[in-house]
């Protein structure tokens, strides 16, 4: 299974004119063999998967035997099962009887965003569809969520399929229910169904096996063209990372200059998109020199590439080299998502030693607890993290689709099924989507680095814990980190949820900034200030509780950005001339945004 690809949509598609019947059946049985073929290689690769005989993202066998633990307890409970099956029978007749304060509207918390179309209220067949499909879906997830014969994973993790197989069956997804893809079906004859089915084998066919949803136009998009573009040189090189330095846009800049890491599991350039919506573009506005880390496209060759490695060839190598092109002795650090953890283990490493040449620390979207990651917990366990590693092991490393898979999992509705809809039932060709571009430009994790990470600090959970974590012959306590460190998350964030991320205000000593904003992992941090959206939230103290926290915090309008601009110019000295990218000991080695960015 594989959600989102690289490849250019085909359009082999006849050019007679639309709607025509004859030229219409033609297309579809031109169609047919081909799609045998890609569901037959897609079949057996799925059973492949499902029998173990190849890794998969999904835990088939963990998911059964919670759902078999959970069809036992109904079993031995049949006086709860009756109790049950009676509630949901009594809120079926009060939606027959047209009683919906006593329907699943009365329980139902938001907007379904799937159902905004309005013939999904007006349409007395479609309503009726529609509210006994979320009264059944969410009769069986509380049945889950309260089955005491489930221990706590296992029931989110069979939660989190039953979920996703409940998001499958929505009637959003029929065409033959569906009233905007019946409605495209007859204004074009069938033709908008034939291109969806065109759509599908495309992706089925490209996807080797796997169905790899096109979710945007990737020729609409190329690095170096229209994304990353912001004038800059590689001034560093080593096997982990290229270090970028970014020309200034200003006469004048601040004397200390701005590092940022970014997460070794995506590509650098999300922080630098277009120009009109770069954050690195908008600090070098400000008159900031900034660097960022590359991280290199890891292939079978890094496999033992572990977790010190990425820190000593990653933040650590990098600032010493922006000192030595600088001239300062102290730089300012920033990280996004995974990139800030290992920002703040850089950190945690240098104030461990004698010397900690950090102004100040800046985190983005990046958890210090690791013990309530949300939905991301169900793809790790003792049994998952086993064939994760006998795969790596196997491969030299993990392949780069499972972690896009993985985040499109945790939004299903969003990242998958809007897409099934819009290329397959409506047939529509996929947008051009800069975001989306970026989130298929995937990349691999060494043997070694997953191992380190998700053992080493995620199952442990020992950033927390003062001391345990030992890198590099140093033992890791953030209790020491007395440098200045803003955090910024966002509300709706599911990869790095901000309740993960508060309690470095309460682990870390020094001054701390937190700032909540609108919106999600991505959007809310990409989020420039000439589109006035989402909003963010600050506050002068940080109770023990991030809810407390939350009630009392202030609410301002627009973007975060100009507020770290605020609160990063404390820290970054003077005014002094621009700097040009590079020195005489390390010369520009290539243009930005360098070669490791395009390894695919």
């Amino acid at each position: 299974m594989s959600f989102g690809h690289d490849e250019g949509m085909a359009d082999n598609r006849d050019t007679l004119p639309p709607g025509d019947s004859l030229a219409l059946t033609a297309r579809l049985i031109s169609l047919l063999p081909r799609l045998a073929l890609a569901i037959s290689r897609a079949g057996h690769r799925q059973l492949r998967e499902v029998t173990g005989l190849d890794y998969s993202l999904i835990d088939y066998q963990g998911v059964l035997a919670a759902g078999g633990r959970f069809a036992l307890a109904w079993w031995l409970a049949p006086f709860r099962a009756v109790e049950a099956q009676a509630e949901l029978v009594a809120r079926s007749l009060s939606l027959i009887e047209h009683r919906p304060d006593h329907g699943p509207e009365a329980l139902r918390p938001g907007v379904d965003k799937r159902f905004l179309d309005g013939a999904w209220s007006e349409d007395p067949v479609l309503a009726a569809t529609k509210e006994f499909y979320l009264l059944y879906a969410e009769w069986l997830m509380a049945q889950i969520h309260n089955c005491a014969a489930l221990n706590d994973h296992d029931k989110q993790k069979l939660a989190f399929y039953t979920r996703q197989f409940l998001s499958a069956l929505a009637p959003t997804n029929l065409a033959l229910i569906n009233p905007k893809v019946r409605a495209g079906a007859l204004e074009t004859n069938g033709e908008s169904l034939v291109n969806g089915l065109e759509n599908m084998i495309h992706d089925l066919e490209h996807g080797s096996g796997l169905l790899t949803i096109t979710q945007n136009d990737p020729r609409a998009f190329q690095v170096g063209r229209n994304l990353a573009t912001t004038a800059g040189k590689v001034v560093y090189r080593n096997e982990l990372m290229e270090l970028i330095q970014y020309a200034p846009r200003t006469d004048m800049v601040f004397k200390t200059p701005l590092l940022f890491v970014p997460p070794w599991i995506n590509k650098y350039y999300i922080l630098d998109l277009q120009p009109d919506n770069s954050f690195f573009r908008w600090l070098i506005d400000q008159g900031h020199t900034v660097f960022v880390i590359s991280w290199v496209n890891p292939s079978e060759h890094h496999a033992n590439k572990g977790f010190e490695h990425y820190l000593r060839e990653g933040p650590l190598e990098a600032i010493d080299v922006v000192q030595r092109i600088t001239g300062e002795d102290e730089i300012n650090l920033g990280g996004f998502c995974i990139g800030g953890i290992l920002a703040i283990c850089a950190l945690g490493y240098l104030s461990a030693g004698a010397s900690v040449p950090i102004r100040s620390a800046t985190c983005l979207a990046t958890m210090i607890d690791l013990s309530a990651v949300g939905d991301a917990a169900v793809f790790i366990d003792e049994t998952q993290l086993a064939n994760i590693e006998r795969h790596a092991g196997r491969t030299g490393f993990l392949e780069g689709y499972h972690m896009k898979d993985m985040f499109s999992l945790m939004r299903e509705n969003d990242l998958i099924w809007s897409y099934v809809i819009s290329n397959y039932l409506l047939g529509r060709p996929p947008p051009a989507f800069d975001i989306l571009h970026w989130n298929a430009d995937s990349t691999r994790l060494p043997a070694r680095m997953l191992t380190d990470f998700l053992r080493g600090i995620y199952m442990k959970n020992s950033l927390i814990k003062p001391g345990y974590l030992d890198l590099a012959g140093r033992h890791i306590d953030l209790r020491e980190i007395s440098t200045p460190c803003y955090f910024f998350s966002t509300i709706d964030d599911h990869i790095a949820p901000w309740k993960a991320t508060y309690p470095a205000t309460q682990m870390l000593p020094g001054p701390i900034q937190f700032v909540l904003g609108g919106s999600g992992h991505i959007a809310g941090v990409v989020n420039p200030p000439s589109k006035k959206k989402y909003g963010y939230r600050t506050a002068d103290r940080y109770p023990n509780c991030p809810d407390e926290w939350l009630k009392h915090a202030e609410r301002h309008e627009g973007s975060w950005w100009p507020h770290y601009a605020t609160w990063l110019a404390c820290y970054s000295g003077e005014l002094v001339g621009a700097r040009q990218p590079g020195n005489n000991e390390f010369p520009p080695l290539a243009d930005a945004p360098g070669k490791y960015v395009l390894e695919k």
